[in-house]
């Protein structure tokens, strides 16, 4: 049914009534505007009288009556389409106004990445993301370096305005405080890595602040080796008390592999007709192969074999993520790091990989084999062993002494030359 319009006392300003809802005493009304400017026509609606007066009007003008409001946008519009300026129909309005908070908005997420500090990021974008995928301890350890060293210097700091110099306070603090240059090398690398996040994200632009900080010299050598005694020992308290622990600490110690490779050994890697182990994926990034003593190839034929893709070693039903405890537990009951403060010096799960070239290189395996067995990507790395094979040097000084008395006496006798 087509709405009758009724005419106002006001030029321009019009209304149909509702068939049967009331709004008070009266049916509601619907008002609607119409005005020309240079013969175009601008015609729109307002809305029904029940809808009322917007809060942000009604704020201002407490007393405007809903066609007074009405008659105030059609000056309002008729004045605008006149001078071709600001809306000339409710439409229009939203749109500007919509326009408007969008560019608010876009300036105040401006302003937030701007002057967003490195506390704020760290915790509410990067920390969160950083986590996913990461063993518990890995994480545990970055949010210690950010709690401890970095949230106390750059927390505050906008990440746009973090220089070299907080980072250089970062390190002194570290350095005073009475740790290692390798915690510093690790405190460094969480901020390093929170940066280039964020620089990924488009938050900052620039190479890390801790580009040109330098790093104290550090050697982490591990110089503690297992006698054959303590080995054995080791073992057998360890085969008693958990008997994972002691299948993964045996596999280490006579096959040089590292916790990390032993986790991600599956059962296709493990070839016993051949006795050898597929190494892939490891820290040097170049798949090897590591060889199987007898006392190995023994392990893996009690083992209950599954299908290729199966992790080896699992607990509870699923892939090793740390050392077991049992094994820090046993090592605690045998003393072994009783009186050692030198980091170098304990006793760890990595110290039976280190074992292992330390007895190679004794037993007389010469340093570039042990290079091989042990997977390192340079020989250097390697010859940290060569102190424990001084009878190998003994008899390389010996040949060579005597490579040069044979010379000397293929020589003859020496020629004096006069000036």
């Amino acid at each position: 049914m087509k709405q009758k319009w009724i005419a106002t006392a006001h030029k321009g300003l019009r209304y149909f009534e509702h068939n049967a809802r009331k709004h008070g005493k009266r049916y509601d009304r619907y008002y609607s505007i119409r005005f020309r400017v240079d013969g175009k026509l601008h015609t729109f609606g307002v809305g029904w009288v029940s809808d009322g007066i917007p809060e942000a009007v009604r704020q201002e003008e407490p007393g405007l009556g809903f066609e007074e409001y009405c008659l105030k946008l059609l000056r309002q519009y008729k004045v605008n389409a006149k001078a071709g300026t600001g809306p000339t129909s409710p439409r229009e309005k939203r749109l500007i106004e919509k326009e408007k908070e969008k560019q608010v908005q876009e300036e105040k997420a401006r302003l937030e990445k701007e002057n967003m500090t490195f506390g704020y990021y760290f915790e509410k974008k990067y920390f969160p993301t950083y986590q996913t995928g990461r063993k518990k301890s890995t994480s545990r350890k970055a949010q210690e370096h950010f709690q401890n060293w970095i949230n106390p210097v750059i927390g505050n700091t906008p990440l746009k305005d973090i220089k070299p110099f907080a980072i250089e306070k970062i390190k002194k603090n570290i350095l005073d405080g009475g740790k290692a240059p390798r915690t510093l090398q690790y405190i460094l690398a969480t901020i390093r890595h929170a940066w280039n996040t964020a620089r990924i994200n488009g938050l900052v632009v620039g190479d890390s602040p801790t580009k040109n900080v330098q790093i104290p010299k550090i050697d982490n050598k591990r110089v503690r080796f297992l006698t054959h005694k303590e080995a054995e020992n080791l073992l057998k308290s360890l085969k008693e008390e958990d008997v994972l622990t002691y299948y993964i600490s045996l596999l280490s110690l006579q096959t040089g592999l590292r916790f990390g490779e032993i986790a991600k050994l599956k059962w296709g890697h493990i070839d016993l007709d051949k006795g050898i182990i597929e190494v892939v994926d490891p820290k040097g990034n170049s798949t090897r192969v590591a060889y199987m003593t007898g006392k190995v190839k023994a392990l893996f034929d009690k083992m209950e074999r599954r299908k290729p893709d199966d992790y080896v070693f699992l607990k509870e039903g699923a892939q090793l993520k740390d050392t077991p405890k049992v094994f820090f537990k046993v090592v605690d009951e045998f003393g072994l790091n009783d009186g050692v403060s030198d980091a170098r010096r304990k006793v760890v799960f990595h110290s039976l990989r280190h074992t292992f070239a330390s007895w190679h290189v004794m037993a007389g395996t010469d340093i570039y084999t042990v290079k091989k067995l042990m997977g390192h990507s340079n020989i250097a790395m390697t010859e940290r062993y060569s102190h424990l094979a001084p009878e190998a040097l003994q008899n390389a000084t010996r040949s060579f002494e005597k490579a040069m008395n044979k010379n000397k006496q293929q020589s003859g006798k020496v020629v004096n030359f006069k000036k």
